[in-house]
C-alpha cells in the first residue's frame, strides 16, 4: 500500500512534522474506536484499512525520526529501502516481544488493543510536548513501533473472525 500511494502522491507527507503524523495516527485510531463503540460506520473505509493506515503513518514517523530525516530529493527505490528497513526492525521486535509475552495478544480484544494504541499515542504526544525529553520512559520511536505491532495483531485477529 505504501509503495502504491507513493506512486500516486510522491513524498508529499515529508512536509509533515512528527506531531502532525502523530495526530494523523490519532485520528485513525479514534475513528476505529468510535466505530467499535457505535457499531455503525457511515464512511465506507473499513477498520482493517485504518489499521493499515496507522502502520504506514507509523513507519513514516520512524523514517522521519531517523538522524538526518529524509533528503529533499529521494528516489522511490531509496524510500522503499528505508521503509523496508524500518518494517524489518519492527518485525524483529514483534517476534521478540511475541516470544517473551507468550502471544498474549491472541487472548486480547481488538477493542482493548485499540485503547492501548490510543494510550500510546497520548504518551507520544506528551513526549512531543516535552521536546522529546523523557526521564525514564522509552522515546517516541518505541511508541510508534509498539503501535505498529498492536495494529498487526488487530489485523490478524480481524482476519480470523
Amino acid at each position: 500500500m505504501f509503495e502504491r500511494k507513493n506512486l500516486d502522491y510522491g513524498t508529499s507527507w515529508r512536509i509533515l512534522r512528527l506531531p502532525s503524523i502523530t495526530d494523523q495516527i490519532f485520528i485513525k485510531a479514534q475513528r476505529i474506536r468510535t466505530i467499535q463503540e457505535k457499531g455503525v460506520q457511515r464512511v465506507e473505509d473499513g477498520i482493517p484499512g485504518e489499521f493499515v493506515g496507522i502502520i504506514n503513518y507509523c513507519v513514516m514517523a520512524l523514517i522521519l525520526s531517523q538522524p538526518g530525516g529524509l533528503p529533499a530529493e529521494i528516489s522511490p527505490e531509496e524510500l522503499l529501502s528505508r521503509y523496508n528497513a524500518q518494517t524489518e526492525e519492527v518485525r524483529e521486535l514483534l517476534f521478540n516481544k511475541n516470544h517473551d509475552y507468550g502471544e498474549a495478544w491472541r487472548d486480547m480484544r481488538v477493542s482493548s488493543m485499540t485503547d492501548i494504541i490510543l494510550m500510546k499515542l497520548l504518551r507520544i504526544k506528551q513526549i512531543e510536548e516535552n521536546q522529546g525529553q523523557t526521564l525514564v520512559s522509552e522515546g517516541v520511536r518505541a511508541g510508534y513501533q509498539d503501535i505498529i505491532n498492536y495494529s498487526v495483531f488487530c489485523l490478524i485477529k480481524l482476519r480470523e473472525v
